[in-house]
């Protein structure tokens, strides 16, 4: 054997390889490659999606807490408003109340005082009648007659 024949067929064999891997060895290795780099894009642009959305959601939410907040503070201003309004109404209602019972109360008494009035008076004019009746009866002498008036008014 000779070395030129050797090198020359290790040659064509090497060329052969090569022809061989650049035809159908390195085109589906290229693709596979260009695919796994497009997934990774396609990942890495999906991922910076993900985050965008996520900082958008924890923005909003962070707007929508807020405004709850917002809302709750209304709502408890409102109900110790309210609950002060009640509060202030039945102490209104309480002392109207009150205000009629005690005139109430007032108007009764006056009618009491009025019935008394009325005892008295029919209790005076019965005194009266029988004074009068017992000075008729008795002789008409003055220290007699002032005597009755005395007693008399000490009934009274």
């Amino acid at each position: 054997m000779n070395i030129n024949f050797t090198l020359i067929a290790q040659a064509i064999a090497f060329s052969t390889l090569i022809w061989f891997t650049v035809k159908f060895v390195w085109p589906p290795l290229l693709n596979a490659i260009e695919k796994r780099q497009k997934e990774i894009s396609d990942g890495l642009a999906a991922a910076h999606e993900g985050k965008m959305s996520l900082e958008l959601a924890a923005k909003k939410n962070e707007e929508t807490l807020s405004e709850v907040k917002q809302k709750s503070t209304e709502i408890i201003g409102q109900a110790e408003k309210r609950a002060s309004e009640i509060v202030e109404e039945a102490r209104n209602n309480a002392k109207s109340e009150a205000e009629r019972i005690l005139v109430g109360a007032k108007a009764e008494i006056a009618q009491e005082v009025n019935r008394a009035k009325e005892s008295l008076r029919a209790q005076v004019s019965v005194l009266a009648v029988t004074g009068a009746e017992k000075i008729l009866a008795k002789e008409i002498d003055k220290t007699t007659h002032a005597d009755m008036l005395r007693r008399l008014a000490e009934e009274l």
